[in-house]
């Protein structure tokens, strides 16, 4: 068994117990998959990392990609990594037209979009892919108007074998009139997809046990609604939304209820992990204007849950001291 070996790593000496490039990489506690390697002057391909063995004497090159500016503060889904905490919507949009503009002013990667039946009486009529690119944008299918299990499990397989998509976006709705969801089947639902190798992220009631139970079924985000769907109320129980970020896991992201900015604020000072919203941009006066609100909004309100507020008290806490003044 040999020693450490002593290898010249981005410029300076270093011991290490790695016998392959692809260990280095882990020791380092880098993902072999995401770094480019260069040794003793040629580049290593990525694919072969854990066939190259270690000499001593190596001189290497690690390097991978960072955005400028800002630390990082991206999150993930599944084993996919974004930037935006913001998921925008595609429907009651004026036009495709309108609708890929608030996007690109928003700066979400992911969308959701419903699943409908194609129209045989004009196939060449505009399609969402002529507008907005699914290789750019993540498509997000989901079981918009699904009212039972059955269907939402039936549509997301369409959508599956339509554009290969794993991640989706599951509700299953108790009634027209208030569109909640309906736990029973949206529990059932979840536990069927997770099985057959799709990743749902699950809207639900702002409820901490059904979110607990959702995720143990497989569920990779929990989506409690702020308010009913469509009403721009703003989130109505600040209490349960917290309680569920704070048992949850998984990523946990408010669905429903945002009517603008400060809603999507409030969202992402509670800790929640992003924010999904259609109707508060589509139907502003300015779309396009309103999706960029919301944009700063969720990076403000981001930037404040980690900053960590100042407490709250009873009295006033004078900013200057009262003693001495004259």
């Amino acid at each position: 068994m040999t020693g450490p070996l002593t290898i010249t790593l981005n410029g300076e000496s270093c011991t290490t117990s790695a016998t392959t490039v692809a260990a280095l990489a882990c020791e380092l506690e880098f993902d072999p998959a995401k770094v480019a390697v260069e040794r003793n002057g040629i580049i290593v391909p990525r694919s072969t990392l854990a066939d190259v063995i270690l000499a001593d004497g190596d001189v290497l090159e690690i390097v991978h990609f960072v955005g400028g500016g800002s630390e990082d503060d991206g999150w993930e889904i599944a084993g996919r990594r974004f930037s935006s905490r913001l998921i925008v919507g595609t429907g009651k949009y004026r036009d495709f037209e309108q609708n890929a503009a608030a996007l690109e002013a928003s700066g979400a990667e992911i969308v959701t979009v419903a699943v409908r039946r194609v129209n045989v009486s004009d196939p060449k009529s505009p399609m969402l892919t002529d507008f907005i690119d699914p290789r750019k944008v993540t498509y997000l299918p989901n079981t918009a108007g699904c009212f039972t299990a059955d269907e939402a499990i039936r549509t997301l397989r369409l959508a599956r074998e339509a554009g290969g998509w794993d991640l989706v976006k599951l509700e299953v709705l108790g009634e027209a009139r208030t569109l909640y969801p309906d736990m029973r089947e949206t529990l059932r639902a979840t536990e069927v997809l997770a099985r057959e190798g799709f990743h749902p992220m699950v809207y639900c009631a702002d409820d901490p046990i059904a979110a607990q139970q959702l995720e143990q079924a497989g569920a990779v985000a929990i989506m409690p609604l702020g308010a009913p769907i469509g009403s721009g109320l703003g989130i109505q129980n600040r209490v349960t939304i917290r309680l569920i970020v704070e048992g949850a896991k998984v990523p946990v992201l408010v669905d429903a209820g945002v009517g603008t900015a400060s809603d999507a604020t409030v969202a992402m000072e509670l800790g929640c992990d992003g924010v999904l919203m259609n109707t508060a941009i589509a139907e502003a006066k300015d779309p396009v204007r309103m999706a960029r609100a919301m944009k700063l909004a969720v990076e403000a309100g981001r930037e404040a849950y980690l900053a960590g507020r100042m407490a709250t008290r009873k009295y006033a806490d004078p900013s200057s001291p009262l003693a001495g003044l004259i």
